[in-house]
């Protein structure tokens, strides 16, 4: 898969920093590390990234919400981490969604997946 412009959502810092940090060693550009729905929202605007990893619970709200209103305006593939996957698979059970902690190579699936969906919708 081609590099990709990556949207990071999550709202503890390191974890933000981590994430981006192995998901450039994969060959991707992170255009915005963001740690609230409203600067998700704002720097999807602004990014258009290819694909969106968000954090389910974020600083100010749901990461949930902060997709949703995301792709009011179009679709971009996406991929939910979590703690508990449970909750979000209940109320969106097509949703890909990886369990933090998590394997780089469970990322890499998670985000294959992500764009298989998007080629089906």
């Amino acid at each position: 898969m081609k590099g990709l412009r990556i949207l990071v959502a999550e709202d503890d810092a390191l974890i933000g920093l981590l994430l981006a940090q192995v998901l450039e060693e994969m060959g991707h550009d992170i255009c915005a590390i963001e740690a609230t729905a409203t600067n998700v929202v704002g720097a999807a605007i602004r990014c258009r990234p290819d694909l969106m990893i968000v954090d389910v619970r974020l600083a100010d709200g749901s990461g949930i919400s902060a997709v949703d209103e995301i792709l009011r305006t179009g679709f971009v593939p996406h991929v939910f981490v979590t703690g508990d996957p449970t909750s979000i698979m209940v109320h969106r059970p097509s949703s890909v969604v990886i369990q933090k902690p998590f394997r780089e190579s469970e990322l890499v699936l998670a985000i294959q997946r992500a764009f298989d969906a998007a080629a089906i919708s």
